[in-house]
């Protein structure tokens, strides 16, 4: 693959900490603020929507902006590569301004709802801005800005929560998707003018059917997991998009295994890589199932006797805010790790932890304090899974796939989510009890779904502690290594 240079900036690669540096992390930083405003913070308002649009259907509202991310992914980090980083960010932008706009002035759900799924494209900001670092920093001090970037919009997502929250109530839930346009909209104009384009480009051309096919694919069957207890598995509607994403994927890998320039080119993808594509699947299933649990413990009084619950032991809120702070500790300290031993050790140990973190939960469920570390610790392992899971792809990737070798860590962490937070729905559900007429969780589902999580994690440890011995500490922190694995 060949590779071709945008005009040289005037400065090289960043190698220390200076003023420049520290705006442009600032900025990346509220880049990945505005995935947040668009993907995660309308679950705020989910009930006032509801009403809205008179629908008793909240995965058509909640799931659409994710499922169309994994749509959006390939494509936009496959353009990346090709086009720039910086452009494609700033389409990135634009794309989830219009869609919040969309959604503002919906008159209906339809129309609300490809809102949605144009929002759903904010979700390759993650990946980019990750790039853009290795673009611009130095290897070494690059994974400990992946780091910040990735995880230090987490402080400011606490603080947003409860402003949000009194706008919505005062001036109606449409104010959170002007919010977030408004966001995107200046974070676009920022992009533009700050940072600089992509030094390195690859040469070729977007394989726009192998990224409808396997955006589609991947959409049409993670709908029908995630829509399925909404609408019905037998329903019509799930059906036809499992039916559709199957046959969509086999077209795909079928197709791009002989084209000569497909979005993935899956027979050069190296073991290295596909097992850390693993281990990010796994992990990141496993954490966000467990951060799904949290606030269900954190509802359940121990007066009702169930064998779990916290609710009367002191402030719940704290331990919902326990793993954001730990996603701001977590993210920087995997980076800083991964450019002193290497980011598979540091993968490897960040899972580690998740494993004892949420085997601690047993304990965590019916004792506040247990819960409220374990909760921190939860969130210290997002942060360090998330970057250490960027810094090992771009580590094994070459410096023209940048783009979707970072897009593909993005849909791993999309993909376990929706699957490992279904599985323990359905754990939850087929075990639910009922209490004075309502239908409550019984302590044989909280275990259960405590033990799939750490079953999850554990199994996550056997490729990542393989990776740890196997591979060796990146170029940022050892002398120069050979050529990296390609993607």
């Amino acid at each position: 693959m060949h590779q071709s240079r945008t005009d040289t900036p005037d400065t090289g690669p960043h190698t220390r900490w200076t003023g420049r540096l520290i705006g442009l992390v600032a900025l990346l930083a509220m880049v990945n603020f505005v995935v947040d405003s668009a993907i995660t913070a309308p679950l705020l308002v989910l009930p006032e929507m509801l009403d809205h649009f008179g629908t008793d259907q909240p995965a058509w509202l909640n799931a659409t902006a994710m499922l169309a991310g994994v749509m959006w992914a390939p494509l936009l980090g496959r353009s990346a590569d090709i086009h720039g980083k910086r452009r494609v960010l700033v389409l990135t932008l634009l794309l989830s301004c219009a869609g919040a706009l969309l959604c503002a002035v919906a008159p209906g759900i339809w129309l609300f709802v490809a809102g949605r799924v144009l929002q759903g494209a904010s979700l390759a900001a993650v990946f980019l801005s990750v790039a853009i670092v290795r673009d611009v920093c130095a290897p070494r001090i690059a994974m400990i800005i992946v780091g910040i970037v990735t995880s230090g919009s987490a402080v400011l997502n606490i603080g947003a929560r409860f402003l949000i929250e009194k706008l919505a109530v005062a001036f109606g839930f449409q104010v959170l998707f002007l919010v977030s346009a408004f966001v995107a909209a200046v974070m676009a104009v920022c992009v533009r003018g700050v940072l600089p384009e992509s030094l390195v480009r690859t040469q070729g051309r977007i394989d726009i059917g192998g990224a409808l096919l396997l955006g589609g694919g991947l959409a049409g069957v993670l709908g029908y997991v995630s829509l399925g207890p909404e609408l019905g598995w037998a329903a019509v509607g799930p059906l036809a998009l499992l039916a559709g994403g199957v046959a969509a994927l086999a077209r795909w890998f079928l197709v791009s295994s002989r084209k000569p320039e497909p979005l993935i080119d899956i027979r050069d993808l190296g073991r290295p890589l596909m097992l850390t594509l693993l281990v990010v699947f796994l992990a990141a299933g496993s954490y966000q199932s467990m951060l799904q649990l949290i606030p269900l413990i954190g509802d359940v009084s121990a007066d009702q006797h169930l064998g779990y619950g916290l609710a009367d032991q002191g402030s719940v809120a704290l331990l919902l805010a326990a793993p954001g702070l730990g996603v701001t500790l977590g993210g920087p300290a995997a980076g800083w790790l991964a450019a002193r031993i290497g980011p598979a050790s540091t993968l490897a140990g960040a899972v580690v932890l998740g494993t004892v973190v949420t085997l601690g939960m047993f304990l965590g469920v019916s004792l506040l304090p247990v819960a409220l570390c374990c909760g921190f610790l939860l969130g210290v392992t997002v942060g360090a899974l998330g970057t250490a899971g960027f810094n090992m792809a771009g580590d094994l990737a070459p410096a023209e796939r940048q783009g979707i070798a970072s897009s593909l860590v993005m849909v791993m962490v999309s993909i376990g989510s929706v699957v490992l937070d279904f599985v323990g729905a359905a754990v939850l559900k087929s075990t639910s009890v009922v209490v004075d007429g309502d239908s409550t969780n019984s302590a044989t589902g909280v275990f259960s779904y405590i033990a799939v999580a750490a079953g999850a994690f554990a199994l996550a440890a056997l490729p990542a502690v393989h990776l740890a011995r196997t591979t060796r500490p990146s170029r940022s922190a050892s002398p120069p290594a050979p050529e990296r694995q390609a993607v």
